[in-house]
């Protein structure tokens, strides 16, 4: 069982989310394989700039 599924079972309300550096979230999650896996899997994602300790988009 992964950890996902184990959270999800013990609190299905939860929502995850997938906190990313506005500088790989501009960079890796623009490439094909990530936007698809990112979708086919439905992730929520936060990303957040490093260098202003701010949440620079919320992506769900």
């Amino acid at each position: 069982m992964s950890p996902s599924e184990a959270l999800r079972r013990r609190d299905p309300e939860r929502v995850l989310y997938l906190a990313v550096p506005l500088t790989t979230y501009r960079t890796f999650f623009q490439l094909e394989f990530p936007q698809e896996m990112v979708e086919e899997n439905r992730v929520k994602i936060i990303v957040y700039d490093v260098e202003n300790e701010v949440i620079a988009e919320w992506k769900r």
